[in-house]
């Protein structure tokens, strides 16, 4: 990071812990705070070596899992977001999970049953491009799909949602898996120039759909439905962070503080090795070095 700003700094000026006073529109999509487009491939090259060392330690003392999950609008850029990121991160230790429309036998269980089954175990990064908040957010645009869901008739069911996740997240913590959860906040504008890309340029003709016109034209129902669910279920054991997201590079600057920000927090460290495993490696080393 430049040399006033910390990862820190950088992590807290975009993290949301309580919805109290939350509102979108005083969020911008294009801030860049005090960074520079010409620092990022350096400050990107060591915020991968630190969250690469990070993560070996994650890893290797096996006692926390750390969930990411990411949300946005179409073209925001999760895609290149998570690619960008984790790009140091050892393969053995990450697993992404990306969500799309429920299966049958996803519609058989509640909403966070598949959630569920996708959930990192202790030692290893799980990311979810997309997740349950699917169910506020898309759900609450187009309330017909709870039609598919056969549920029984509830009065309230977005606040007992919002209840639910955060029930299910607190559980999620005091369980040694840490969540931290992402908005990547593009302007309408922004996502117009992108979404022209993809139909002026052949190699990126197949990111794009008829569909994403129609929920572009959903445009406001989409930011009402993110600023309520965010606002609901903002807590400081599972914080939102909503980071700007016109400016790719920088983009990827701000979740790569937050996750290295997460990371440190847990205070990690390699198992120490006690008198008795120090003898039987020190019988391994002489036996290894005896032979012929």
């Amino acid at each position: 990071m430049p040399k006033k700003i910390s990862t820190a700094d950088l992590a807290a000026r975009f993290r949301i812990t309580s919805g109290k006073h939350f509102r979108l529109k005083d969020h911008d999509p294009a801030d860049t705070w005090k960074c520079h487009s010409k620092d990022a491939a350096a400050l990107l090259a060591l915020g991968t070596e630190r969250l690469a060392a990070l993560q070996e330690k994650l890893y290797a003392q096996d006692r926390w899992a750390v969930l990411l999950i990411f949300q946005a609008m179409d073209a925001a850029g999760k895609d290149g977001t998570i690619k960008h990121v984790l790009s140091g991160v050892n393969p053995q230790g990450c697993q992404v999970t990306s969500f799309k429309a429920p299966s049958a036998t996803e519609l058989d269980h509640d909403f966070l049953w598949r959630s569920t089954c996708a959930l990192p175990e202790r030692g290893r990064i799980g990311i979810f491009n997309r997740s349950y908040y699917e169910e506020t957010l898309v759900v609450r645009v187009h309330p017909e799909i709870l039609q598919t869901q056969r549920l029984p008739a509830r009065k309230h069911v977005w606040r007992e949602r919002f209840e639910d996740i955060a029930a299910y997240e607190r559980h999620l913590g005091r369980n040694g898996t840490v969540v931290r959860k992402f908005f990547l906040h593009v302007s309408k504008a922004e996502q117009k120039r992108r979404f022209l890309a993809r139909l002026e340029e052949p190699a990126k003709n197949w990111k794009f759909s008829a569909g994403d016109l129609k929920e572009r034209a959903r445009w406001d129902d989409y930011q009402a439905a993110y600023e309520e669910t965010i606002a609901h279920t903002a807590t400081a054991d599972a914080p939102w962070h909503v980071i700007p997201a016109d400016e790719k590079w920088f983009t990827r600057l701000a979740v790569m503080a937050a996750v290295i920000e997460t990371l440190e927090s847990l205070e990690l460290a390699f198992p120490k090795v006690d008198k008795a495993q120090r003898a039987a490696l020190a019988e391994a080393k002489a036996a290894l070095t005896g032979e012929d």
